[in-house]
Protein backbone atom coordinates (compact mmCIF):
# COMPACT_ATOMS: atom_id res chain seq x y z
CA UNK A 1 0.00 0.00 0.00
CA UNK A 2 1.48 3.52 -1.08
CA UNK A 3 0.53 6.64 0.50
CA UNK A 4 -1.25 8.46 -2.36
CA UNK A 5 -2.31 12.37 -3.39
CA UNK A 6 -3.92 14.42 -5.67
CA UNK A 7 -1.62 16.60 -8.11
CA UNK A 8 -2.83 16.96 -11.25
CA UNK A 9 -0.85 18.83 -13.87
CA UNK A 10 -1.53 22.51 -14.55
CA UNK A 11 -1.23 22.10 -18.06
CA UNK A 12 -4.57 19.66 -17.75
CA UNK A 13 -6.45 22.37 -16.08
CA UNK A 14 -5.19 24.74 -19.27
CA UNK A 15 -6.42 22.33 -21.23
CA UNK A 16 -9.96 21.97 -20.03
CA UNK A 17 -10.29 25.80 -19.80
CA UNK A 18 -9.08 26.37 -23.32
CA UNK A 19 -11.83 23.33 -24.65
CA UNK A 20 -14.59 24.70 -22.50
CA UNK A 21 -14.24 28.36 -24.09
CA UNK A 22 -13.81 26.36 -27.39
CA UNK A 23 -17.32 24.48 -26.96
CA UNK A 24 -19.11 23.74 -30.06
CA UNK A 25 -22.78 24.30 -28.79
CA UNK A 26 -25.37 22.47 -30.55
CA UNK A 27 -28.90 24.22 -31.21
CA UNK A 28 -32.27 23.05 -28.84
CA UNK A 29 -35.45 23.20 -29.50
CA UNK A 30 -37.13 26.27 -28.00
CA UNK A 31 -39.13 25.52 -24.83
CA UNK A 32 -38.04 21.66 -24.48
CA UNK A 33 -36.89 22.26 -20.61
CA UNK A 34 -35.11 18.81 -19.31
CA UNK A 35 -37.72 17.00 -21.09
CA UNK A 36 -35.16 16.04 -24.03
CA UNK A 37 -32.03 15.96 -22.18
CA UNK A 38 -29.90 19.26 -20.27
CA UNK A 39 -30.89 22.73 -21.14
CA UNK A 40 -28.59 24.73 -23.30
CA UNK A 41 -28.57 27.69 -21.30
CA UNK A 42 -28.48 26.22 -17.97
CA UNK A 43 -25.23 24.02 -19.43
CA UNK A 44 -23.67 27.30 -20.80
CA UNK A 45 -23.98 28.42 -17.65
CA UNK A 46 -22.92 25.71 -15.74
CA UNK A 47 -19.67 25.58 -18.18
CA UNK A 48 -18.72 28.65 -18.26
CA UNK A 49 -18.42 28.53 -13.88
CA UNK A 50 -16.53 25.67 -14.19
CA UNK A 51 -14.27 27.48 -16.74
CA UNK A 52 -13.28 31.06 -14.65
CA UNK A 53 -14.61 30.46 -11.12
CA UNK A 54 -14.30 26.91 -9.88
CA UNK A 55 -11.28 26.63 -7.92
CA UNK A 56 -9.98 23.29 -8.29
CA UNK A 57 -6.86 24.10 -6.80
CA UNK A 58 -8.61 24.67 -3.69
CA UNK A 59 -10.92 21.56 -3.95
CA UNK A 60 -7.64 19.62 -4.59
CA UNK A 61 -6.26 20.46 -0.85
CA UNK A 62 -9.84 19.37 0.32
CA UNK A 63 -9.32 15.98 -1.03
CA UNK A 64 -5.50 16.00 0.39
CA UNK A 65 -7.24 16.26 3.75
CA UNK A 66 -7.76 12.57 4.40
CA UNK A 67 -5.09 10.00 4.19
CA UNK A 68 -5.51 8.14 0.97
CA UNK A 69 -3.53 5.08 -0.86
CA UNK A 70 -3.68 3.06 -3.70
CA UNK A 71 -2.83 -0.76 -3.85
CA UNK A 72 -2.66 -3.60 -6.11
CA UNK A 73 -5.72 -6.13 -6.02
CA UNK A 74 -6.72 -8.54 -8.55
CA UNK A 75 -4.23 -7.23 -10.82
CA UNK A 76 -6.08 -3.68 -10.15
CA UNK A 77 -4.93 -0.32 -8.98
CA UNK A 78 -7.82 0.46 -6.19
CA UNK A 79 -7.70 3.80 -4.57
CA UNK A 80 -9.05 4.15 -1.29
CA UNK A 81 -9.20 6.79 1.97
CA UNK A 82 -8.58 5.52 5.24
CA UNK A 83 -9.38 7.75 8.20
CA UNK A 84 -8.82 5.93 11.77
CA UNK A 85 -11.16 7.33 14.66
CA UNK A 86 -9.37 8.52 17.94
CA UNK A 87 -10.46 5.30 19.64
CA UNK A 88 -8.52 2.06 19.37
CA UNK A 89 -12.17 0.24 19.21
CA UNK A 90 -13.81 1.59 16.90
CA UNK A 91 -15.92 -0.26 14.65
CA UNK A 92 -14.69 0.03 11.13
CA UNK A 93 -16.87 0.99 8.66
CA UNK A 94 -16.81 0.18 4.64
CA UNK A 95 -17.77 3.30 2.98
CA UNK A 96 -19.34 2.08 -1.16
CA UNK A 97 -20.25 4.68 -3.87
CA UNK A 98 -22.68 5.42 -6.26
CA UNK A 99 -22.04 6.17 -10.13
CA UNK A 100 -21.89 9.51 -10.52
CA UNK A 101 -20.90 10.72 -7.77
CA UNK A 102 -18.13 8.49 -7.17
CA UNK A 103 -15.93 8.69 -3.93
CA UNK A 104 -16.46 12.26 -3.91
CA UNK A 105 -20.25 11.42 -3.04
CA UNK A 106 -18.44 10.49 0.42
CA UNK A 107 -16.62 13.26 1.57
CA UNK A 108 -19.32 14.96 3.01
CA UNK A 109 -19.80 12.23 6.03
CA UNK A 110 -16.03 11.34 6.17
CA UNK A 111 -15.69 13.94 9.60
CA UNK A 112 -19.16 12.97 10.42
CA UNK A 113 -18.69 9.54 10.91
CA UNK A 114 -14.54 9.72 11.62
CA UNK A 115 -15.50 9.96 14.93
CA UNK A 116 -17.05 6.83 15.68
CA UNK A 117 -15.61 4.47 13.19
CA UNK A 118 -13.13 3.84 11.61
CA UNK A 119 -13.54 4.47 7.56
CA UNK A 120 -12.15 3.02 4.51
CA UNK A 121 -13.59 4.43 1.60
CA UNK A 122 -12.33 3.17 -1.49
CA UNK A 123 -12.83 4.13 -5.41
CA UNK A 124 -14.37 1.57 -7.93
CA UNK A 125 -12.00 -0.36 -10.01
CA UNK A 126 -11.99 1.79 -13.09
CA UNK A 127 -13.27 4.89 -11.35
CA UNK A 128 -11.17 7.64 -11.07
CA UNK A 129 -7.93 7.16 -9.13
CA UNK A 130 -8.51 3.27 -9.29
CA UNK A 131 -7.40 3.44 -13.22
CA UNK A 132 -7.26 2.14 -15.82
CA UNK A 133 -8.65 -0.52 -15.81
CA UNK A 134 -6.47 -3.64 -16.59
CA UNK A 135 -8.81 -6.27 -17.39
CA UNK A 136 -12.61 -6.97 -18.14
CA UNK A 137 -15.17 -8.47 -15.89
CA UNK A 138 -15.49 -6.25 -13.52
CA UNK A 139 -19.01 -6.93 -11.88
CA UNK A 140 -20.43 -6.10 -8.56
CA UNK A 141 -19.69 -9.98 -6.82
CA UNK A 142 -15.85 -9.46 -7.91
CA UNK A 143 -15.89 -5.44 -6.54
CA UNK A 144 -17.00 -6.78 -3.81
CA UNK A 145 -14.71 -9.52 -3.26
CA UNK A 146 -12.00 -7.19 -4.16
CA UNK A 147 -13.09 -4.76 -1.58
CA UNK A 148 -13.33 -7.60 1.61
CA UNK A 149 -9.73 -8.32 0.43
CA UNK A 150 -9.19 -4.62 1.35
CA UNK A 151 -10.33 -4.82 4.73
CA UNK A 152 -8.27 -7.73 4.91
CA UNK A 153 -5.25 -6.27 4.25
CA UNK A 154 -5.96 -3.42 6.71
CA UNK A 155 -6.74 -5.76 9.36
CA UNK A 156 -10.31 -5.48 9.84
CA UNK A 157 -11.63 -8.84 10.25
CA UNK A 158 -15.34 -7.72 11.37
CA UNK A 159 -16.71 -3.97 10.05
CA UNK A 160 -19.66 -2.84 9.24
CA UNK A 161 -20.45 -1.59 5.32
CA UNK A 162 -22.39 1.68 3.63
CA UNK A 163 -23.71 2.30 0.25
CA UNK A 164 -25.85 4.53 -1.50
CA UNK A 165 -27.47 3.34 -5.09
CA UNK A 166 -24.73 1.20 -6.85
CA UNK A 167 -22.89 1.00 -3.38
CA UNK A 168 -25.80 -0.57 -2.07
CA UNK A 169 -25.44 -3.01 -4.11
CA UNK A 170 -21.92 -4.01 -3.35
CA UNK A 171 -23.24 -3.82 0.44
CA UNK A 172 -25.49 -6.30 -0.18
CA UNK A 173 -23.39 -8.32 -2.24
CA UNK A 174 -20.71 -8.08 0.35
CA UNK A 175 -23.38 -9.84 2.93
CA UNK A 176 -23.74 -12.57 0.68
CA UNK A 177 -19.96 -13.33 0.53
CA UNK A 178 -18.40 -12.44 3.76
CA UNK A 179 -21.54 -12.59 6.17
CA UNK A 180 -19.59 -13.84 9.40
CA UNK A 181 -17.36 -10.85 8.91
CA UNK A 182 -20.18 -8.00 8.99
CA UNK A 183 -21.36 -6.28 11.76
CA UNK A 184 -24.18 -5.16 9.44
CA UNK A 185 -24.99 -2.94 6.37
CA UNK A 186 -26.37 0.02 5.95
CA UNK A 187 -28.26 1.05 2.29
CA UNK A 188 -29.47 4.50 0.92
CA UNK A 189 -31.34 4.42 -2.41
CA UNK A 190 -30.93 0.37 -2.57
CA UNK A 191 -33.15 -0.66 -5.96
CA UNK A 192 -34.97 -3.75 -4.89
CA UNK A 193 -36.60 -5.21 -8.07
CA UNK A 194 -39.97 -6.30 -8.07
CA UNK A 195 -41.00 -9.25 -8.63
CA UNK A 196 -44.63 -10.80 -9.84
CA UNK A 197 -46.15 -10.44 -6.08
CA UNK A 198 -47.74 -6.26 -6.44
CA UNK A 199 -50.62 -6.94 -4.10
CA UNK A 200 -51.48 -5.06 -1.21
CA UNK A 201 -49.04 -2.45 -2.32
CA UNK A 202 -50.06 0.82 -0.33
CA UNK A 203 -50.07 4.39 -2.33
CA UNK A 204 -46.73 5.66 -1.46
CA UNK A 205 -45.34 1.90 -2.70
CA UNK A 206 -47.45 2.20 -6.00
CA UNK A 207 -45.65 5.48 -6.61
CA UNK A 208 -42.35 3.96 -6.25
CA UNK A 209 -43.11 1.21 -8.22
CA UNK A 210 -44.34 3.47 -11.34
CA UNK A 211 -41.13 5.13 -10.76
CA UNK A 212 -39.27 2.18 -11.72
CA UNK A 213 -41.54 1.48 -14.62
CA UNK A 214 -40.70 5.55 -15.98
CA UNK A 215 -37.23 5.00 -15.36
CA UNK A 216 -36.68 1.67 -17.57
CA UNK A 217 -39.17 3.55 -20.57
CA UNK A 218 -37.87 6.81 -20.20
CA UNK A 219 -34.71 7.11 -17.31
CA UNK A 220 -32.45 4.23 -18.71
CA UNK A 221 -30.69 5.80 -22.11
CA UNK A 222 -27.25 6.27 -20.63
CA UNK A 223 -27.29 2.57 -18.87
CA UNK A 224 -28.41 1.19 -22.78
CA UNK A 225 -25.80 3.17 -24.49
CA UNK A 226 -22.59 2.51 -21.80
CA UNK A 227 -24.26 -1.58 -21.28
CA UNK A 228 -24.08 -2.05 -25.24
CA UNK A 229 -21.70 -0.24 -26.77
CA UNK A 230 -19.03 1.51 -24.42
CA UNK A 231 -16.43 2.14 -26.45
CA UNK A 232 -18.52 3.53 -29.12
CA UNK A 233 -20.12 6.24 -26.66
CA UNK A 234 -16.48 6.83 -24.59
CA UNK A 235 -14.50 8.76 -27.50
CA UNK A 236 -17.37 11.64 -27.37
CA UNK A 237 -17.14 11.54 -23.45
CA UNK A 238 -13.33 11.60 -23.29
CA UNK A 239 -12.98 14.53 -25.93
CA UNK A 240 -15.72 17.17 -24.85
CA UNK A 241 -16.12 18.24 -20.92
CA UNK A 242 -19.02 19.28 -22.04
CA UNK A 243 -20.31 16.39 -23.24
CA UNK A 244 -18.94 15.12 -19.55
CA UNK A 245 -20.62 17.74 -18.12
CA UNK A 246 -24.17 17.15 -19.57
CA UNK A 247 -23.56 13.29 -19.50
CA UNK A 248 -23.57 13.31 -15.25
CA UNK A 249 -25.41 16.58 -14.53
CA UNK A 250 -28.30 15.08 -15.91
CA UNK A 251 -28.24 12.41 -13.28
CA UNK A 252 -27.64 14.40 -10.79
CA UNK A 253 -30.60 16.69 -11.86
CA UNK A 254 -32.99 13.31 -12.00
CA UNK A 255 -31.82 11.58 -9.12
CA UNK A 256 -31.93 14.11 -6.40
CA UNK A 257 -34.47 14.94 -3.73
CA UNK A 258 -37.46 15.25 -5.98
CA UNK A 259 -38.42 18.90 -4.55
CA UNK A 260 -35.11 20.51 -6.10
CA UNK A 261 -35.49 21.73 -9.29
CA UNK A 262 -32.15 22.23 -10.00
CA UNK A 263 -28.95 19.91 -9.52
CA UNK A 264 -27.52 23.21 -7.06
CA UNK A 265 -30.54 22.97 -5.03
CA UNK A 266 -29.89 19.66 -3.78
CA UNK A 267 -25.89 19.99 -3.12
CA UNK A 268 -23.39 22.49 -4.03
CA UNK A 269 -22.27 23.50 -7.47
CA UNK A 270 -19.09 22.60 -6.40
CA UNK A 271 -19.85 19.32 -5.33
CA UNK A 272 -21.31 18.33 -8.85
CA UNK A 273 -17.78 19.69 -10.81
CA UNK A 274 -15.74 17.72 -8.49
CA UNK A 275 -17.29 14.75 -9.61
CA UNK A 276 -17.42 15.95 -13.15
CA UNK A 277 -13.42 17.28 -12.91
CA UNK A 278 -11.81 14.39 -11.52
CA UNK A 279 -13.58 11.99 -14.56
CA UNK A 280 -12.52 14.26 -16.45
CA UNK A 281 -8.45 14.56 -15.53
CA UNK A 282 -8.29 10.88 -14.86
CA UNK A 283 -9.29 9.83 -18.41
CA UNK A 284 -12.28 7.27 -16.85
CA UNK A 285 -15.70 7.82 -19.18
CA UNK A 286 -14.74 5.03 -20.91
CA UNK A 287 -13.56 2.73 -18.12
CA UNK A 288 -16.86 3.67 -16.27
CA UNK A 289 -18.89 2.80 -19.45
CA UNK A 290 -17.28 -0.82 -19.61
CA UNK A 291 -18.35 -1.51 -16.29
CA UNK A 292 -21.82 -1.18 -16.74
CA UNK A 293 -21.63 -3.17 -20.37
CA UNK A 294 -19.70 -5.94 -17.63
CA UNK A 295 -22.68 -5.62 -15.00
CA UNK A 296 -24.73 -5.76 -18.00
CA UNK A 297 -23.50 -9.14 -19.47
CA UNK A 298 -22.61 -11.10 -16.24
CA UNK A 299 -25.02 -14.05 -16.60
CA UNK A 300 -25.24 -13.88 -12.76
CA UNK A 301 -26.89 -10.41 -12.46
CA UNK A 302 -30.17 -11.34 -13.78
CA UNK A 303 -30.73 -14.45 -11.55
CA UNK A 304 -31.76 -15.66 -8.48
CA UNK A 305 -29.11 -14.54 -5.71
CA UNK A 306 -28.75 -15.94 -1.93
CA UNK A 307 -30.56 -13.94 1.14
CA UNK A 308 -28.22 -11.84 2.46
CA UNK A 309 -28.61 -12.85 6.40
CA UNK A 310 -26.34 -9.84 7.94
CA UNK A 311 -28.62 -7.03 9.63
CA UNK A 312 -29.30 -4.62 7.05
CA UNK A 313 -30.87 -0.47 7.75
CA UNK A 314 -32.69 0.86 4.88
CA UNK A 315 -32.61 4.77 4.66
CA UNK A 316 -35.42 6.08 2.12
CA UNK A 317 -35.48 8.99 1.09
CA UNK A 318 -38.80 10.54 -0.81
CA UNK A 319 -37.35 10.40 -4.25
CA UNK A 320 -36.04 6.67 -3.68
CA UNK A 321 -38.08 3.81 -5.40
CA UNK A 322 -37.15 1.35 -2.50
CA UNK A 323 -40.21 -0.93 -1.79
CA UNK A 324 -39.72 -2.65 1.95
CA UNK A 325 -41.53 -5.72 0.42
CA UNK A 326 -38.91 -6.57 -1.80
CA UNK A 327 -35.85 -5.14 -0.08
CA UNK A 328 -36.99 -7.85 2.82
CA UNK A 329 -36.91 -10.81 -0.02
CA UNK A 330 -33.14 -9.59 -0.67
CA UNK A 331 -32.12 -9.19 2.49
CA UNK A 332 -32.26 -9.03 6.82
CA UNK A 333 -33.92 -5.62 6.88
CA UNK A 334 -33.96 -4.90 10.87
CA UNK A 335 -34.11 -0.96 10.75
CA UNK A 336 -36.97 0.75 8.25
CA UNK A 337 -35.91 4.76 8.25
CA UNK A 338 -38.59 7.21 5.52
CA UNK A 339 -37.44 10.71 5.91
CA UNK A 340 -38.36 13.83 4.05
CA UNK A 341 -35.39 14.74 2.48
CA UNK A 342 -32.80 13.56 0.12
CA UNK A 343 -32.65 11.36 -3.21
CA UNK A 344 -30.31 9.01 -4.19
CA UNK A 345 -27.33 11.22 -3.54
CA UNK A 346 -28.19 11.25 0.35
CA UNK A 347 -24.42 11.71 1.72
CA UNK A 348 -24.07 14.61 -1.22
CA UNK A 349 -27.61 16.27 -0.18
CA UNK A 350 -28.16 15.29 3.21
CA UNK A 351 -24.67 14.37 4.86
CA UNK A 352 -25.49 14.85 8.44
CA UNK A 353 -29.10 13.06 8.07
CA UNK A 354 -27.59 10.21 7.18
CA UNK A 355 -24.27 10.61 9.33
CA UNK A 356 -27.14 10.02 11.91
CA UNK A 357 -28.84 7.16 10.71
CA UNK A 358 -25.44 5.51 10.09
CA UNK A 359 -24.41 5.81 13.79
CA UNK A 360 -28.07 4.85 15.71
CA UNK A 361 -28.01 1.65 13.43
CA UNK A 362 -24.81 0.57 14.33
CA UNK A 363 -25.08 2.22 18.04
CA UNK A 364 -28.02 -0.20 18.43
CA UNK A 365 -25.78 -2.98 17.77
Amino acid sequence: MEPFSVRIPQADLDDLRERLVRTRWTPEIPGAGWSRGVPADYLKGLADYWAHDYDWRAVEAELNRWPQYVTEIDGQRVHFRHVRADRDDALPLLLMHDNPGGNIGLLDVIDLLARDFHLVVPTNPGVGFSSPLTSTGWTVPRTATAFAELMSRLGYDRYGAHGGGGGANLSVELARQVPDRLAGIHVNAYVAFPDDDQEGLDEAERKRLAAIEWFMKDGFGFNAMMSTRPQTIAYGLHDSPVAQLAWIVEKFKEWTDPAAELPEDAFSRDRALTDVSLTWFTGTSGSIAQLYYDSAHDPGAWGPKAYATTPTAVLVGPGDVTIRRFAERDANVVRWTEVERGGAYMALEQPKLLAEDVRAFFGSM
